[in-house]
């Protein structure tokens, strides 16, 4: 029964983590220097639309590519105009390329607030190797793990000592079996971030 209760926990405990994963992602496509932004700079920047069209879904390219014409001309009147325009871009596609994954938008956040390994992984796709991501993402997992090992062992020698020494074993031993498992989780998921939503997104001949 205690070992099933337990299990219990960890598992509610670990889907909750999975669960607010994708947040952290979306969010990532919010800022002002995060991949959607600077496909729409790209676009303004050269006068193809393109570049965006991969961020939206099949039915709403007819909006961004209206919001796109709009802009262009009103670029053309002035700085003023120009700044006006481009940020009017911006949070369209944000918005509808958040609607696109069935999330709400929130407004555009500013540039540097991205999570260092999301700009490690932007920094693999740019430069085609992984081994940055991979080492910071190895050291960090290996220090959770070990750290919360620590604790959880320190406190299983003490456990038998008191009820309280062993209850503070169970919040310590609940703690460490919910990260591993949470990892885990995470590592083996077959799903993808909008899969389902984001149709033909990322697929060959797709929109991406």
């Amino acid at each position: 029964m205690r070992k099933t209760f337990v299990r219990t926990i960890v598992g509610v405990a670990a889907a909750v983590t999975l669960l607010a994963w994708p947040t952290v992602v979306d969010a990532h496509c919010d800022t002002l220097d995060g991949p959607v932004v600077k496909a729409a700079r790209l676009a303004l920047a050269t006068g193809d639309v393109t570049p965006v069209l991969r961020w939206v879904r099949p039915e709403d390219e007819a909006e961004m590519r209206d919001a796109f014409r709009r802009a262009v001309i009103v670029r053309g009147r002035g700085p003023e105009a120009q700044a006006l325009a481009d940020q009017f871009f911006f949070e369209t596609l944000v918005r509808v390329h958040r609607m696109g994954e069935g999330a709400p938008y929130t407004g555009l956040k500013p540039a540097g607030t991205v999570e260092p390994a999301i700009a490690l992984a932007d920094r693999a796709i740019e430069t085609g190797s992984a081994d940055a991501l991979v080492e910071e993402l190895t050291a960090a997992v290996a220090n959770g793990l070990r750290t919360r090992f620590a604790e959880a062992a320190a406190a299983a020698r003490r456990a038998d000592t008191s009820v309280d020494a062993g209850r503070a074993f169970v919040g310590a031993y609940v703690q460490f079996i919910h990260y591993a498992e949470g990892l885990h989780l995470a590592a083996t998921a077959a799903g993808e971030h909008g899969a389902g939503v984001h149709a033909g997104i990322g697929e060959p001949g797709g929109a991406r």
